[in-house]
């Protein structure tokens, strides 16, 4: 026995079709974000370098232990100090400075992709503005992070943070001063950044972990009042404030 569909059944049926086909569409989005942000860590022919990479990682470079970050004429190298740990090094060159920071991470996923957004989250969080575009070293986030200026107002800091995923590790970058803002400024630094080595090491470490650096030989400890009064009449001395910068050491080439 056949029965007459009611108009209203056939519209509801319509209704309930294009609702499977949305849901189809957004389970493949989300499908796509999850292999974004867990692709496996992509080719680096420009660097950054692993140490297996490079046949003499300390030639033209400073040996910071996990990093050798690359020397260049007018640098000031500083290290930065979590604790007991020294786990960050920042290349100043003028007004302008990358700070370099190397992390553990999983051997066949790259965790760029997961950091760019937790680091936009919180900015953006903090009343920052974030925009995420492919950059000389590829996805990278140029943000307004907001500061307080030494007159007490509030302002905004134009930051750029970049990063790579190599073999079990993560290389942090953030530019800050005029390589942020200024494409020609940026050049060195950029070259600075592909040219670091990053030692990760053999032992077992959890995914995020810091890769622990280590003061050069010939390093010169620089009090630490003498160096804010150095940077107290610098543009780019509140630059650095924002990246919370800890005890220096600091070596002039």
């Amino acid at each position: 026995m056949f029965g007459r569909r009611k108009k209203g059944s056939a519209a509801e049926d319509a209704a309930s079709e294009a609702e499977q086909v949305v849901d189809d569409v957004d389970t493949e989005a989300d499908d796509v974000e999850q292999e974004r942000v867990r692709l496996e860590p992509e080719p680096r022919p420009d660097g950054p370098w692993d140490s297996t990479e490079v046949r003499d990682p300390a030639e033209g470079r400073v040996d910071l232990g996990g990093l050798f970050v690359p020397g260049v004429d007018g640098m000031e190298l500083r290290v930065e100090v979590a604790g007991d740990a020294i786990v960050a090094a920042t290349v100043v060159l003028r007004d302008s400075a990358v700070q370099l920071q190397a992390f553990a991470a999983p051997k066949r996923e790259g965790i760029w992709g997961e950091v760019r957004e937790e680091i936009a989250s919180g900015i953006t969080q903090q009343g920052g503005v974030i925009d995420e575009v492919e950059g000389p070293l590829g996805w990278e986030l140029r943000a307004q992070v907001p500061v307080q200026l030494p007159d007490g107002t509030g302002g905004f800091q134009v930051v750029r943070f970049i990063g790579v995923d190599g073999p079990r590790w993560f290389l942090r970058g953030v530019i800050s001063g005029q390589g942020a803002v200024q494409p020609q400024a940026a050049g060195l630094l950029e070259q600075i950044f592909r040219d670091t080595v990053v030692v990760r090491g053999d032992g077992p470490m959890a995914p995020r972990d810091p890769i622990v650096l280590k003061l050069p030989e010939d390093a010169q400890m620089v009090a630490e009042g003498v160096q804010q009064e150095e940077q107290a009449g610098s543009r780019f001395s509140g630059g650095m404030g924002q990246l919370q910068r800890g005890p220096e050491i600091t070596e002039v080439r």
